[in-house]
C-alpha cells in the first residue's frame, strides 16, 4: 500500500493506535525519518520501530477492511463532484438535454445513498 493511502487511513483510524505506534507512524510517514532516526528519537531499536510500524499498518488496513469508512468517503466525494459537474452543465443546456442531465443527477444521487 502506498504511503499516501496509509496516511489517509491514519487520518481516519489513527486514534485506535497505541501512543508508540502513532509516534512511529508520524515520524516515518509525516516527517519522513528513517527507522534508525526514529529509534534514536524514541530510544528504541530499529527493529522495535519496524515492529511498531508493521503492527500499526496492519491495524489501519484491518479497520478499513472492517468498516470501509475511507472507501465510502472517497465514493461520496467522487459522487458529489459528479453531481456538481452535472448541475453546472444543466444550468447551461437548453431544452432537450435537460431531461437527460436531470436523470444523470438522480442516478448519481441514488448511488450516493447506497
Amino acid at each position: 500500500m502506498e504511503a499516501l493511502e496509509l496516511v489517509l487511513l491514519f487520518d481516519y483510524y489513527g486514534d485506535l493506535l497505541t501512543d508508540r505506534m502513532r509516534e512511529c507512524f508520524d515520524l516515518r510517514y509525516n516527517q519522513d525519518l528513517s527507522l534508525g532516526e526514529i529509534g534514536q528519537i524514541l530510544g528504541i531499536s530499529r527493529q522495535g520501530v519496524h515492529d511498531n510500524l508493521s503492527r500499526a499498518e496492519a491495524l489501519l488496513r484491518n479497520m478499513e477492511e472492517k468498516t470501509g469508512c475511507v472507501r465510502r468517503d472517497q465514493l461520496c466525494r467522487r459522487g458529489a463532484k459528479k453531481i456538481c459537474d452535472a448541475a453546472r452543465r444543466l444550468q447551461t443546456e437548453p431544452g432537450a438535454d435537460v431531461s437527460a442531465l436531470t436523470q444523470q443527477i438522480i442516478q448519481i444521487a441514488q448511488e450516493l445513498e447506497e
